[in-house]
């Protein structure tokens, strides 16, 4: 009776590489991204809570909600950092930070 002995490859995340090394490589940029995205998402909600006071100031005192000329500035500035792309994620923090209007 012969007996075959398997050897399991190592449990790594699926990176598409085709080498250990650019496994490695891809494993830790992805790691570097989920702290990134992490940083990310607390900046955009304490952008959220810094609209939600300057808000609450414009309407108490008389004023819109909603200052379009100022949002003409961050939407320029994005696109002018980022591009086009900019634009659009700028068009997505302002609403989360102001809602529709």
């Amino acid at each position: 009776m012969s007996t075959q002995t398997t050897t399991a490859a190592p449990s790594t995340p699926d990176t598409g590489a085709r080498s250990p090394e650019a496994a490695d490589v891809i494993a830790d940029a992805r790691s570097r991204i989920d702290d990134l995205d992490g940083r990310i998402i607390g900046l955009v909600q304490e952008r959220m809570a810094v609209s939600a006071v300057i808000q609450r100031e414009r309407v108490g005192s008389g004023g819109r909600r909603v200052n379009l000329s100022r949002e003409m500035e961050i939407l320029a500035h994005y696109r002018d950092q980022l591009g086009k792309p900019g634009t659009a994620l700028a068009m997505t923090l302002l609403e989360l930070s102001r809602g529709r209007i």
